[in-house]
Parts: structure tokens; C-alpha cells; sequence
């Protein structure tokens, strides 16, 4: 990519700690020599390395040396959640359309060094709730410094996953200007004595290990001639070969051309034009134009492929939603779309807002302005809006198909953590792979009067870090919908939901729909069933049963009506289930290795009914405290120290369900 339009991290920043639990406190006893590290994302290079000593907190690896059985952390960074399919129902809003443009979003996480691989201590992250609009993630990173092959983390992979989005992995061959040396693109595409290229078969190897999808090839160091040019053909026609036999995808990036120079086109053409039939996709660089993406696609489809596999880049990093972008040449409103849209690092949502000002709430007020638009409803779009939101254009997808289906709102950070409405560790924390399938529609309410405020909240949660909070005067009833499903009914089937109202009085009745609307932007046909009235102001679960309907249901939502007041009302969770189901305690419980306070846990595959699993450590007055949770089968705690004089410290491990029930538990002890 155009060096002026990218910053490129040459260091590694600082690492957090994978544990949710603070730093050793100062004058605790200093720890053993590190034996049980914390586990990273990982990242390599081809196969040569740098000249020289790599920086603090750095690892050089190669990938033409990586084996599964020698990688440590492998068992910290594989996803566990199968991407999940995903259906379009009837558009939230007229301009949406279901069948053209797709998204892609280049999202950095964090650094490549050093990126914590189960979350860190702290709220300040990335939590990317609107998956409903993406059709395609990139991990992206790298970097000459510290490494140029990044896979992504499991955090990201299972988040992505639940919510039916592919995630690739990064290769990025750096330009010159940003430490790039030719020689590693000759690494990637150097071939055997049969051929064949060694490294296109460790990356697919390298994805099916991690559970990823795919990869994104992004070759932007000049100097090549036609030889190499002709030996990255021959390596991305073998990728892709290779990885469509796994189920991955691999897209390419318009840098190098067929001649093997750096030479960006912002078009599909003659220059680039075999690299895109070698690959499932291509992002369009920056450079296009009006009339270069109209040629672009109409090139894709005397090639017989579809022009929505074609990424036009919109280059957000900077701007993010102040961004001025000719829309038109891209998603016009008033004929189809011309190609797909690939969105350059949109975690400018986060990264704008000043170094104190990066808590959860500001940073999903910046994510709904980018991805829903200025009237923070897909069902009602700001057509004054000078930035097109993605929900203006492109339709939500839904993965909630199939029961048991349970929700607890939770983003994946948090200030703190709750277990049924109680705070289990005041620590700051992050884990995208705890995240729920969340509402694909944020936030869409229908009412005749005034619209209430609806957001995530962290003040306050039935379990996790967060909850949805309604407020607002409520001059008129007002709808919001939560979920679109295809959720089977039978005669058993229930729906639970978990609110309480803090400020007001409010009449509280679940939204249930058999069928679609029949035209976009309007109110799903829901039927109203009423909750039992309930007393005083803390949590309650309300249990409704769906017997009196039939067929399928197609959208879920709740329906508010004041009878007192300004409103301040609050979902914690929902559940639609058949009969309530608890996995078993885990088995295989051991730590793994251990160094004064720092320990990495394991335990035997986790079964397809449990969710993920959390860790509490039991303390010495008998108080359980929260440590962790993760959906993989290790976990890494540091910092910790004894407690009013222990010597031996107890730690139970959970596995936690589809519904949020969790197992008895599974017990191990470490002596100080």
C-alpha cells in the first residue's frame, strides 16, 4: 500500500497480561526465572531472518521451521469455534441490499509482537461488535522488524466465527521505505526440487493448525523483474490450490504486478488480472477512480467472475467516518453496486479518541457514527449523512439458527466482570472470544414517538462486562428488535429474559415474529406476549413459553411501554431453549508449567456443548474470584501471589454452556 497512507509498526509495544487479574503489587517476592511465559499471537518470516538482534519482547521465527508439535503456544492461539453459516433476512431499511457489495475490513489488533493471545487486563480495546456487515476479515500486521507473516489470535477467530465472518491471516512483504527486503519475497516463492512451493503448503498448514481461513497476500517490495513475477504467480495459483482443498480462501493485494515490480493500479487490468484469477478475491488499491472500478468490474465478468470480488479500498485509518469518500463510484443508491468495499484499518473508532478517553462507552458510540450511521438506527438512515454507513448499503446477516441460542450482551471487554448480577473481579479486561452473537441491528426501535437512547453498557451486567440499557421518556410504546433467527418451535420451546428497570416504571413485553416482514424497514409481524409484573428493582429472569405459536421464528425483540416517567430499563440476557442443558466439569485439569506467580493450565478438548470455560481462584476465607475464561483448552494466569498467608493456592476450573449454565467444578492446587 502507498507508504504515505500507512503507519507500519517497526517495534513492539508493550505486552499485557493474558490473565484478568492485576500485576504483582510492588514488594511482593520476587518471582523464579520465567519458565511459564504468557502466549502470543504468532508471526514469522518466510524463511531467512534479519541481520542483527531482534528488539525487546521479539521473536524471529521462521515459518519454513514451524511444526505443530513444536509450537508451544499452539494450544493458547487455535480457534475453537467453526465458522458458523449465516442467513440475510429482509433488509432493516430500503437502501440496503442483500445479494451485491460485500465488505472487507483490515483490522489491526494490536501490535505484532507481543499481542496478547487470550486478552489482556484492560477495557481498552478493539471489542467490534457489527459483524453482521462484514463478509470478510484480515488480521492485518507485520512488520521488518518483528516479522511479516501474522496469524490471527483465537480471540479474533471465534468472535468472527460465531458471527459467520472467514478471517485471514496477513502476509505483508513490506515496501523498501518501511525496511522491506527483496529477499524475502524470494523466501516465500522459492520452490523444491519437484516445483512445488514449500511455503504455500505451510501457510495452509498453518491456518487448518490455528482455525483460521485463509490468507491475504499483500506483496509491496519493489525491485522484482519478470522472473519473480512469474514465481508469485506460480506460488499464489499453488496457495490457492492447496488452501481451496482445506476450505480456505486466499485474496490478493494490487501492489506487484505480472512483471514482478511494485506498481499499485487502483483498477483490475491486464497488469494484475492473472494474480485476481488466482485468487478468490482482490482489494482494489487506493488509487481507483470512477471509471476504474466501472472497468474493473465489468472486466471481472467477461472473466466469468463476479464483481463483487473485487475490494474498492477506502483508506479510514486517518478519518475514519469524517472521511470524504465518493460513494457513488462504489455503492451508488439509485442502480447496482459497482464492486465491494474493503475498508483499510476501521479500528480508527477506537484509536481517534484520546489516550484517557478510550473507555468502552465512547469507543461503541465512535463504532455505531462508522458502521450504522449518524441516526444510530439501521432502520432509519440519516439520507443528510455525508458518511454512507455500511448498514446504508449492505445488508445484516444472522447466525442464530439452530437451539439452544442464549445471549448475555457481552462485547468482549468489560470495566469489570459479573456472574448473576454480582462483580466476580473488579479488574478491567478484554477477550473477543467471549464476545455473544450480538444484535446484527444496533440499534433498531420502532415507535410513533420519541426514539429512546439504546446502547451497550458497562456500569452495570447480569453476566460478562455488559448489558443493553434503554432510556428515555418513552412518550409512545417502543419496539426493539434483538435478533434475526430461523429458531425452530416446538412445544417446550421458551424464551428467557433477564432486565431489570432502574429509573421509571415500564411494561415489558417479548416481541415474537414467525415470519419476515414483507418490506425492508418496516416492523417485524411480531405477536406480544406479556412478562409476569415483577417487584422491586434488582435482576429478574422471566420465563415465557412459545407454545401458542408455531412454525419458525424469525425475529425476537421486546416491546416497552412507560407507565411512570422517564425510563431507564436494562436487558442482561435472553435464552430460547427447549430443556435447559448443563455440560459436564472438565477433565484433565494440570498445570503445565509454573514460575513463582505466572502459570499456564491445560485441560482435555473442551466437548461441542460447552461455550468456554472459567477459571476462579478460591480464597483462603472461601471467596471465589474470578481469574479468566477462554474458549480453548489452555489459559495462562500471571501475577499471582498468596493470600492472608497460604501455602497452597486452589483454582477451579468451569465449563460453561450454550444457556450460561456451568458445570461443577474442576480442581487443581499450587504450592507457593
Amino acid at each position: 500500500m502507498n507508504p504515505t497512507r500507512r503507519t507500519v509498526l517497526l517495534a513492539a509495544g508493550a505486552a499485557g497480561a493474558a490473565a484478568l487479574v492485576p500485576a504483582q503489587p510492588a514488594g511482593a517476592a520476587p518471582r523464579q526465572a520465567a519458565a511459564a511465559p504468557p502466549p502470543y499471537a504468532a508471526y514469522w518470516y518466510p524463511d531467512s531472518l534479519p541481520a542483527g538482534t531482534p528488539g525487546t519482547g521479539i521473536t524471529w521465527r521462521s515459518l519454513k521451521s514451524w511444526t505443530a508439535e513444536d509450537d508451544t503456544d499452539l494450544a493458547f492461539n487455535a480457534a475453537s469455534v467453526p465458522l458458523a453459516p449465516r442467513f440475510t433476512p429482509t433488509p432493516a431499511n430500503a437502501t440496503a441490499r442483500a445479494d451485491q457489495a460485500r465488505i472487507q475490513s483490515l483490522v489491526s489488533f494490536g501490535p505484532t509482537s507481543a499481542n496478547p493471545s487470550q486478552g489482556s487486563a484492560t477495557a481498552d480495546h478493539y471489542a467490534f461488535t457489527h459483524w453482521a456487515y462484514v463478509d470478510e476479515l484480515v488480521f492485518w500486521g507485520g512488520s521488518s522488524g518483528e516479522g511479516l507473516i501474522l496469524a490471527p489470535n483465537a480471540p479474533v477467530v471465534d468472535a468472527a466465527h460465531r458471527h459467520g465472518v472467514p478471517v485471514l491471516g496477513n502476509i505483508f512483504l513490506p515496501p523498501v521505505a518501511y525496511g522491506g527486503q527483496l529477499r524475502w519475497t524470494r523466501d516465500l516463492v522459492q520452490q523444491d526440487t519437484s516445483g512445488h512451493y514449500p511455503l504455500a503448503a505451510q501457510l495452509v498448514r498453518v491456518a487448518a493448525a490455528y482455525g483460521f481461513d485463509g490468507w491475504f497476500v499483500n506483496a509491496e517490495t519493489g525491485g522484482g523483474n519478470s522472473a519473480l513475477g512469474t514465481a508469485m504467480l506460480g506460488f499464489l495459483t499453488e496457495l490457492k490450490a492447496l488452501a481451496a482443498a482445506r476450505g480456505q480462501r486466499v485474496t490478493w493485494y494490487d501492489a506487484m504486478t505480472v512483471n514482478g515490480a511494485v506498481s499499485w493500479q487502483g483498477a483490475l487490468n491486464a497488469q494484475n488480472q492473472a494474480f485476481f484469477q488466482s485468487a478468490d478475491d482482490m482489494f482494489v488499491d487506493f488509487r481507483w477512480s470512477v471509471a476504474s472500478l466501472a472497468s474493473s468490474g465489468q472486466r471481472a465478468e467477461q472473466l466469468g467472475r463476479s464483481r463483487y470480488a473485487l475490494w474498492a479500498g477506502v483508506d479510514v485509518e486517518a478519518n475514519g467516518s469524517n472521511r470524504s469518500v465518493n460513494w457513488d463510484a462504489i455503492v451508488p443508491r439509485d442502480k447496482p453496486h459497482v464492486v465491494s468495499l474493503g475498508l483499510y484499518r476501521p479500528e480508527w473508532t477506537r484509536n481517534h479518541l484520546p489516550a484517557g478517553g478510550r473507555g468502552p462507552a465512547a469507543f461503541h458510540a465512535a463504532d455505531d457514527r462508522f458502521w450504522t450511521g449518524r441516526s444510530g438506527d439501521p432502520s432509519r438512515p440519516d439520507g443528510t449523512d455525508p458518511w454512507r454507513a455500511p448498514a446504508v448499503s449492505v445488508a445484516d446477516r444472522s447466525t442464530v439458527t439452530a437451539l439452544p441460542f442464549a445471549s448475555v450482551f457481552n462485547t468482549g471487554h468489560g470495566l469489570r466482570w459479573y456472574e448473576d448480577g454480582t462483580v466476580t473481579s473488579d479488574t478491567p479486561w478484554n477477550h473477543l472470544g467471549l464476545q455473544d452473537r450480538l444484535p446484527s441491528r444496533q440499534w433498531a426501535v420502532h415507535t410513533t414517538g420519541t426514539r429512546p437512547a439504546v446502547a451497550f453498557d458497562f456500569t452495570d451486567a447480569w453476566h460478562g462486562g455488559s448489558s443493553v440499557l434503554v432510556s428515555g421518556t418513552l412518550d409512545a410504546p417502543a419496539v426493539l428488535d434483538l435478533y434475526a433467527t430461523r429458531l425452530p418451535l416446538s412445544d417446550t420451546t421458551v424464551v428467557e429474559l433477564t432486565h431489570r428497570t432502574d429509573t421509571g416504571t415500564v411494561t415489558v413485553e417479548l416481541a415474537v415474529a414467525t415470519a419476515d416482514p414483507d418490506t425492508p424497514g418496516t416492523t417485524p409481524p411480531y405477536t406480544y406476549l406479556p412478562l409476569e409484573a415483577g417487584a422491586g428493582g434488582g435482576w429478574r429472569t422471566s420465563v415465557v413459553a412459545l407454545g401458542g405459536l408455531s412454525g419458525t421464528v424469525h425475529a425476537v425483540g421486546v416491546r416497552l411501554t412507560a407507565t411512570g416517567g422517564p425510563v431507564a430499563w436494562r436487558l442482561g440476557g435472553i435464552a430460547v431453549r427447549d430443556e435447559p442443558r448443563t455440560p459436564a466439569a472438565p477433565t484433565g485439569l494440570r498445570i503445565t508449567a509454573a514460575a513463582g506467580g505466572d502459570l499456564r493450565l491445560a485441560w482435555d478438548t473442551r466437548p461441542d456443548d460447552v461455550r468456554h470455560h472459567t477459571l476462579h481462584r478460591v480464597l483462603p476465607d472461601g471467596t471465589r474470584r474470578f481469574l479468566g475464561a477462554t474458549c480453548q483448552s489452555a489459559y495462562f494466569v500471571g501475577g499471582l501471589a498468596p493470600q492472608d498467608g497460604e501455602r497452597t493456592a486452589r483454582f477451579e476450573l468451569r465449563a460453561v454452556g450454550e444457556l450460561y449454565t456451568a458445570s461443577a467444578p474442576a480442581v487443581v492446587t499450587h504450592t507457593w
